[in-house]
Protein backbone atom coordinates (compact mmCIF):
# COMPACT_ATOMS: atom_id res chain seq x y z
CA UNK A 1 0.00 0.00 0.00
CA UNK A 2 1.31 3.41 -0.99
CA UNK A 3 2.09 5.82 1.82
CA UNK A 4 2.70 9.52 1.12
CA UNK A 5 4.18 12.22 3.34
CA UNK A 6 4.41 15.85 2.26
CA UNK A 7 6.86 18.44 3.55
CA UNK A 8 8.37 21.78 2.60
CA UNK A 9 5.45 24.10 3.16
CA UNK A 10 5.76 27.39 4.97
CA UNK A 11 5.22 31.11 4.77
CA UNK A 12 6.69 33.15 1.95
CA UNK A 13 6.28 36.64 0.57
CA UNK A 14 4.68 37.24 -2.82
CA UNK A 15 7.18 36.58 -5.58
CA UNK A 16 9.04 34.00 -3.52
CA UNK A 17 9.60 30.31 -4.16
CA UNK A 18 9.02 27.06 -2.34
CA UNK A 19 9.81 23.46 -3.11
CA UNK A 20 7.43 20.89 -1.71
CA UNK A 21 8.42 17.28 -1.28
CA UNK A 22 6.30 14.14 -1.31
CA UNK A 23 7.99 11.06 0.13
CA UNK A 24 6.47 7.88 -1.24
CA UNK A 25 6.79 4.35 0.12
CA UNK A 26 5.14 1.03 -0.48
CA UNK A 27 5.29 1.05 -4.27
CA UNK A 28 7.58 1.54 -7.23
CA UNK A 29 7.44 5.10 -8.46
CA UNK A 30 8.09 4.00 -12.03
CA UNK A 31 4.56 2.61 -12.11
CA UNK A 32 2.73 5.31 -10.22
CA UNK A 33 0.90 8.46 -11.08
CA UNK A 34 1.70 11.07 -8.45
CA UNK A 35 -0.26 14.31 -8.38
CA UNK A 36 -0.16 17.51 -6.41
CA UNK A 37 -3.41 19.17 -5.38
CA UNK A 38 -4.11 22.25 -3.35
CA UNK A 39 -7.11 23.40 -1.38
CA UNK A 40 -7.97 26.82 -0.02
CA UNK A 41 -10.75 27.42 2.51
CA UNK A 42 -14.12 27.32 0.82
CA UNK A 43 -12.72 26.02 -2.46
CA UNK A 44 -12.57 22.62 -4.10
CA UNK A 45 -9.35 20.69 -4.17
CA UNK A 46 -7.51 21.71 -7.36
CA UNK A 47 -4.89 19.72 -9.26
CA UNK A 48 -1.69 21.64 -10.00
CA UNK A 49 0.76 19.03 -11.35
CA UNK A 50 1.16 15.34 -12.08
CA UNK A 51 3.90 12.93 -13.06
CA UNK A 52 3.83 9.33 -14.23
CA UNK A 53 6.76 6.99 -14.06
CA UNK A 54 9.09 9.89 -13.41
CA UNK A 55 8.85 10.97 -17.03
CA UNK A 56 5.44 12.14 -18.14
CA UNK A 57 4.54 15.41 -16.52
CA UNK A 58 1.53 17.64 -16.76
CA UNK A 59 1.06 21.11 -15.30
CA UNK A 60 -2.23 22.83 -16.14
CA UNK A 61 -2.38 26.28 -17.69
CA UNK A 62 -3.19 28.36 -14.59
CA UNK A 63 0.18 27.54 -13.01
CA UNK A 64 2.16 26.20 -15.95
CA UNK A 65 4.54 29.14 -16.12
CA UNK A 66 5.33 29.03 -12.39
CA UNK A 67 5.05 25.43 -11.15
CA UNK A 68 7.01 22.36 -12.15
CA UNK A 69 7.09 18.76 -10.98
CA UNK A 70 10.01 16.34 -10.81
CA UNK A 71 10.87 13.00 -9.32
CA UNK A 72 13.94 11.53 -7.63
CA UNK A 73 13.78 7.75 -7.96
CA UNK A 74 16.77 7.16 -5.70
CA UNK A 75 15.02 8.87 -2.80
CA UNK A 76 11.44 8.01 -3.83
CA UNK A 77 10.47 11.66 -3.68
CA UNK A 78 8.36 13.84 -5.89
CA UNK A 79 8.94 17.57 -5.84
CA UNK A 80 6.71 20.50 -6.64
CA UNK A 81 8.75 23.60 -7.43
CA UNK A 82 6.69 26.76 -7.08
CA UNK A 83 8.05 30.11 -8.25
CA UNK A 84 6.68 33.65 -8.36
CA UNK A 85 4.19 32.75 -5.67
CA UNK A 86 1.02 34.80 -5.27
CA UNK A 87 -1.37 35.19 -2.35
CA UNK A 88 -3.89 33.09 -4.34
CA UNK A 89 -1.46 30.18 -4.09
CA UNK A 90 -2.12 30.00 -0.37
CA UNK A 91 -3.61 26.71 0.73
CA UNK A 92 -2.99 23.18 1.88
CA UNK A 93 -0.99 21.18 -0.64
CA UNK A 94 -1.45 17.43 -0.92
CA UNK A 95 0.15 14.71 -2.96
CA UNK A 96 -1.90 11.80 -4.18
CA UNK A 97 -1.19 8.50 -5.89
CA UNK A 98 -2.86 6.22 -8.41
CA UNK A 99 -1.69 3.29 -10.50
CA UNK A 100 -3.43 4.29 -13.73
CA UNK A 101 -1.33 5.62 -16.59
CA UNK A 102 -3.59 8.47 -17.75
CA UNK A 103 -2.07 10.65 -15.09
CA UNK A 104 -2.68 14.04 -16.66
CA UNK A 105 -6.36 13.29 -17.15
CA UNK A 106 -6.71 12.08 -13.57
CA UNK A 107 -5.55 15.49 -12.37
CA UNK A 108 -8.89 16.96 -13.42
CA UNK A 109 -10.57 15.76 -10.26
CA UNK A 110 -9.47 14.88 -6.76
CA UNK A 111 -12.07 12.12 -6.76
CA UNK A 112 -9.82 10.15 -9.11
CA UNK A 113 -7.37 9.54 -6.28
CA UNK A 114 -7.87 7.31 -3.27
CA UNK A 115 -4.42 7.61 -1.70
CA UNK A 116 -3.43 10.91 -0.10
CA UNK A 117 -0.83 12.40 2.15
CA UNK A 118 -1.65 14.54 5.16
CA UNK A 119 -0.82 17.82 3.39
CA UNK A 120 1.55 20.72 3.94
CA UNK A 121 0.45 24.33 4.39
CA UNK A 122 1.63 27.08 2.06
CA UNK A 123 0.97 30.69 2.98
CA UNK A 124 1.86 33.54 0.63
CA UNK A 125 1.53 36.90 2.32
CA UNK A 126 3.35 40.16 2.72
Amino acid sequence: QVHLVESGGGSVQPGGSLRLSCAASGATLSRLCIAWFRQSPGKEREGVASIYGGRYTYVPDPVQDRFSISQDNTENRIYLQMNALKPDDTGMYYCAADRRVNCGALLRSSTNFATWGQGTQVTVSS
